[in-house]
């Protein structure tokens, strides 16, 4: 049995209707197509999901469809995070009546919280929900980094099972490592840094690029766990430019535009994210066409 949130974990975007709101058969679907792609855990109402933009109710509603979907095949870590303690606990207890396996908590932003602070919160959230939190550390969306000292006090509370670690810092990401337990699960945060940072000890990726190309994601992570490091990094070489084009604008903007080039929602935003600019999108389907072209990784 595989240890819950390792592996490669999709941060599910959410799709829209035309009229804006949630596409609930679209949930389903993407959900759905992860599953049969082999990704490891599924992650509703992230960022990459426009969590931000999505109502209390509209955010249960986006978990409780994953959840149906799932039927306990992969485990369901639903975002729950925000810069009000209370509001943020809250929001942890009523992802795990949504049926919710874990909760993947950002951190504060804007406050931009003391590391006593940070340890305050998660405490607080721990202390609403009995289930595993992984803290979100992503300082180039919140101005707040959790150091690897902080982190390894939040990995005291009990129930604070791990980090997904965005910072894109691969020297913080080596020292996260070296300074919590070592049941403590390291999870990279950047696409491009899933190989590096596995090679170093982290337990796999909740990954934006998993949306687009599932199977290949969870290929690279079983590759990398398994020391076929050769393997990995043919994989990781042939994806990479889309790994990258992703973030050519905001998450997940990017990502939305090539989905719907591959037919698998309506591209439908939420306020204040936008369409991509007309040159960002010819680049996002040439990078598209390229990958999809590139021969595919065979094992030696």
């Amino acid at each position: 049995m595989r240890t819950p949130f390792t592996g490669c974990g999709t941060a599910l975007v959410t799709p829209f209707t035309s009229s804006g709101a949630v596409d609930e058969a679209g949930v389903r679907r993407l959900a759905k197509r992860q599953i049969e792609a082999g990704v490891h855990f599924l992650v509703p109402c992230g960022t990459t999901g426009e969590a931000p933009t999505l109502s209390a109710a509209e955010r249960t509603q986006v978990v409780e469809l994953v959840v149906a979907e799932a039927a306990g095949r992969v485990p369901v870590l639903a975002g729950a995070g925000g810069y009000d303690t209370r509001e943020v606990a809250h929001a942890a207890a009523t992802m795990e009546k949504a049926g919710a396996n874990g909760i993947l908590s950002v951190t504060p932003y804007y406050n931009k919280p003391t590391p006593e602070g940070l340890y305050r919160h998660y405490q607080a959230i721990a202390e609403a929900t009995p289930l595993p939190i992984v803290v979100y550390n992503v300082p180039g969306r919140t101005g707040c980094n959790v150091d690897p000292a902080t982190l390894a006090r939040l990995a005291t509370i009990p129930n604070v099972a791990g980090v997904k670690e965005a910072s894109g810092n691969m020297t913080q990401i080596c020292e996260a490592l070296k300074a919590v337990p070592t049941d403590f699960l390291v999870l990279c945060g950047d696409d491009a840094l899933t190989l590096p940072a596995m090679a170093v000890g982290a337990r796999g990726i909740v990954s934006v690029a998993s949306n687009e190309l599932p199977a290949e994601m969870a290929q690279l992570v079983e590759a990398a766990e398994a020391n076929d490091f050769a393997f990995a990094r043919e994989i990781h070489a042939r994806i990479l430019p889309l790994m990258l084009a992703n973030f050519a604008e905001s998450n997940p903007i990017p990502v939305k535009a090539v989905m719907a080039l591959m037919g698998l929602l309506e591209e439908n935003y939420r306020l204040p994210m936008v369409p991509p600019r007309a040159e960002t999108r010819d680049k996002l389907a040439r990078v598209l066409a390229a990958v999809k072209a590139a021969p595919a990784a065979v094992h030696a």
